[in-house]
């Protein structure tokens, strides 16, 4: 379950507060990394493995690359020095250290994809902000959706359908007209993309611990592939998608910008 608490960096009962190990990884773009070059000088550099917490110099695109590589791991503080920068703070590399003390944690469940293709491999990987179905061909996809093995749609005929996390309720489910979820909703929201028929649906929000399993009708006229973030799988014709109760990843934000209010603000943006 997503939750928010401040960072802690020292165990109670000691004198003073621990200085944290910070590593600093950023994307390839010349302004990435000439921060990391200015955070570098300022404040060293951890090896990854010993960090305590790893600070992100990049966009949002890199933020998610980052957060893959730190599952299960170190705490994720980004800094946006990309575009939209939405799981960002600020780039300040100017009194950082007080900043990661006083930082709120976001702890989040990525989403399991399970996916069988045409020649009856399986594929598994993990989405921090989505799973989705997406057409291969001009042709539209036609595709079965069930919930913890009851039909919900016998047939969906669509560009694709994703499913998505709190988190990621805020990135291509929003630009598909999904809806906004809470940060600590415990939510799923299953969002059609360019649905043609039924021309009226427009998705459900399931529990957290809902699986979900799409199956592709007419695979060979109407193939489908799926991506779970950056993991792209083709000819799918079989995917289920459910919670990773036993992974989780932290993320770092400013106290005055957290997560839960950025997603809050979304839901009354124009």
């Amino acid at each position: 379950m997503p939750s928010s608490k401040p960072l802690k960096t020292a165990p109670k009962g000691t004198a003073a507060r621990a200085v944290p190990k910070i590593a600093f990884v950023a994307d390839t773009t010349a302004a990435a990394r000439e921060a990391k070059r200015a955070c570098v000088r300022a404040y060293g550099n951890a090896p990854a493995d010993e960090a305590h917490i790893v600070v992100a110099l990049g966009g949002d695109g890199f933020m998610l690359h980052t957060l893959h590589g730190h599952i299960d791991g170190a705490p994720i503080f980004g800094m946006n020095v990309g575009t939209v920068g939405f799981l960002m703070n600020e780039y300040r590399p100017d009194g950082l250290q007080e900043r990661l003390a006083r930082a709120v944690t976001v702890k989040l469940h990525p989403l399991q994809m399970t996916a069988r293709t045409k020649s009856g491999k399986r594929h598994s990987a993990l989405a921090i902000n989505e799973v989705s179905l997406l057409r291969a061909t001009g042709q539209m996809a036609k595709l079965r959706i069930s919930v913890d093995g009851v039909e919900r749609l016998p047939e969906l005929a669509c560009d694709g359908a994703l499913a998505c996390t709190t988190a990621g309720s805020t990135a291509y489910n929003l630009s598909a007209h999904g809806p906004i979820l809470p940060l600590g909703s415990r939510l799923i929201a299953l969002t059609p993309i360019s649905a043609h028929r039924p021309r009226h649906w427009r998705g459900a929000i399931l529990p957290a611990n809902a699986t979900i399993r799409f199956e592709t009708l007419e695979p060979e006229k109407r193939p489908v592939n799926a991506t779970a973030d950056h993991r792209a799988v083709t000819n799918v014709v079989e995917l289920e998608v459910a919670e990773a109760k036993d992974r989780t990843v932290t993320l770092l934000f400013d106290r005055e910008h957290n997560l839960e209010e950025r997603i809050l603000r979304e839901q009354f943006a124009s």
